[in-house]
């Protein structure tokens, strides 16, 4: 499982968190802000905005349709808000 998104976002830290919440492993990709610099996001999902995330041949796009998919998973007993399992990778890719 891979989550896209900046650093800012209010609706890409939900879907972090609710990760999180869930102890669920996942590859952490952080990208520009710039939306015509997110390749890696439009690759996977066809367009530039995020968060997105991607398992296997799922890509979902949008905060809702993520979350509603993130609660078919069962929870791994962390109900604490730390992930037993953190990000896999993080990198700032930012430009201010």
């Amino acid at each position: 499982m891979k989550l896209y998104h900046t650093a800012w976002c209010p609706e890409c830290e939900v879907v972090r968190q609710k990760l999180a919440k869930q102890g669920l492993a996942y590859e952490d990709e952080i990208v520009p802000d710039v939306r015509p610099l997110r390749t890696s996001v439009y690759e996977a999902s066809g367009q530039y905005f995020v968060p997105v995330l991607v398992d296997g041949e799922i890509v979902l796009t949008e905060t809702e349709e993520i979350l509603e998919y993130l609660d078919t998973y069962p929870s791994n007993g962390h109900e604490s808000g730390e992930a037993s399992n953190p990000p896999l990778n993080s990198q700032d890719e930012r430009k201010d």
